[in-house]
């Protein structure tokens, strides 16, 4: 495959993944809102900010601004139409790869989002309109799982997919974990519930609350939304779930590239998902939890370097010599 062709895979993949994690969070948060009487509102989008990883803007935020910013803000390269415009247009550089009903499904999306104002859904249904983006990205996933050749790929499809969202889960989980370490440090029976709704928040801001009490009922504590969101095998939105789905995908695309240059980031992703399967959550609460969490961020990095380094950026006498080991 060509490393043009793996690049645009890969970021069309990403940049939907951001796309449906930003919906899901700005969706979940508006919805917070209303069920929250009073507090402090510009501390609630100042926590949704940074979960995003995005720049806190000077002065007070308010829902209208923020939620414009992250949604059809064009200039901003992390919102929802330019996450959802940069993956179509990486996928209309390779739309001999990928199937008709992936083009036509993102191409839906994208018009969908285009053709909506900030005005149009505020006044209307905000909920309405972000749970379409959420629904529009998930059957694209669907649709690709589908309709796509399970090759190469497919894996970099994957493999970018849990490479995305491993990160955000993380980001996510240290502004919450930040906050509560620091108030439970200062006064740990003032507000109860509040936390218990912002645990609430969390958890369906993975996507996550049904399956949190299918393990451990509606009971909501810290250490356990810890332990599912970091170290749950099962769970989709798990970090080690995601470590073990891209672990997959880079041996298969190892396999299948046949090139042994390529190893680091398989070992990277091993590495990561050894620690992962053998952790217990008591030893990462009873230390230093944002190091742990921000580790886990620079480790996801390692590896999208290493991917591009391997299979998109690597030079040229690298590629002559793995083809000519390949004839040999």
């Amino acid at each position: 495959m060509l490393s043009r062709v793996a690049e645009s895979l890969y970021w069309m993949s990403r940049y939907l993944e951001r796309a449906e994690h930003t919906a899901r969070l700005i969706d979940v948060h508006l919805n917070y809102m209303l069920d929250q009487a009073g507090g402090d509102t510009n501390l609630r989008w100042q926590r949704l900010l940074r979960g995003l990883r995005m720049p806190l803007p000077e002065g007070d935020v308010d829902a209208y601004s923020i939620t414009q910013a992250l949604t059809f803000d064009a200039s901003n390269d992390s919102s929802i139409v330019s996450c959802i415009s940069t993956a179509r247009e990486n996928a209309r550089q390779v739309r001999e790869q990928i199937s008709s009903e992936m083009w036509e499904q993102l191409n839906r999306l994208f018009l969908q989002v285009k053709r909506t104002s900030m005005e149009q859904i505020w006044y209307a249904e905000p909920h309405k309109f972000l749970n379409s983006v959420k629904e529009g990205i998930y059957l694209f996933q669907g649709i690709t799982d589908t309709t796509m050749s399970h090759s190469e790929g497919w894996y970099f499809i994957r493999v970018a997919r849990f490479l995305e969202r491993a990160t955000a889960t993380a980001a996510l989980l240290d502004t919450h974990f930040s906050m509560f370490l620091t108030e439970e440090s200062e006064d740990e029976s003032e507000s109860e519930p509040l936390d218990y709704l912002s645990w609430v928040e969390l958890l369906r801001s993975c996507a996550s609350f049904e399956a949190y009490c299918k393990v451990y009922t509606a009971t909501i504590r810290p250490v356990h939304i810890a332990e599912f969101l970091i170290l749950n095998a099962e769970s989709p939105r798990s970090i080690r779930f995601a470590s073990a789905m891209m672990q997959g995908a880079l041996q298969a695309i190892m396999k299948a590239t046949s090139t042994r240059h390529s190893g680091r980031a398989e070992r990277l992703t091993g590495r990561m998902r050894a620690a992962l399967d053998y952790g217990q959550v008591e030893e990462i609460f009873s230390g230093d939890m944002h190091q742990y969490l921000e580790s886990i961020q620079r480790q996801c990095a390692l590896i999208h370097s290493a991917i591009y380094q391997a299979y998109i950026a690597y030079p040229i006498e690298v590629a002559l010599k793995s083809r000519g080991a390949a004839q040999s």
